[in-house]
């Protein structure tokens, strides 16, 4: 359960853009990534993607690292 997925969106090295496992939502740091996030948080499609990556890749690895 302590275990986060996070997927950071980046231009120019600033993040723009976040998805996190433990709100399972993306957040926007700036006026394109807020504008982002809502779009895709209102795919249901792209939110379920995104929270199964948290079972895909984390917890897969875990146990190897």
């Amino acid at each position: 359960n302590d275990i986060e997925f996070i997927m950071s969106y980046y231009y120019n090295m600033d993040e723009y853009a976040r998805f996190s496992s433990s709100l399972g939502k993306y957040v926007g740091y700036t006026e394109y990534g807020v504008k982002n996030a809502e779009r895709f948080n209102k795919d249901p499609s792209e939110l379920a993607a995104m929270k199964a990556q948290k079972e895909r890749y984390c917890k897969h690895n875990v146990d190897i690292d």
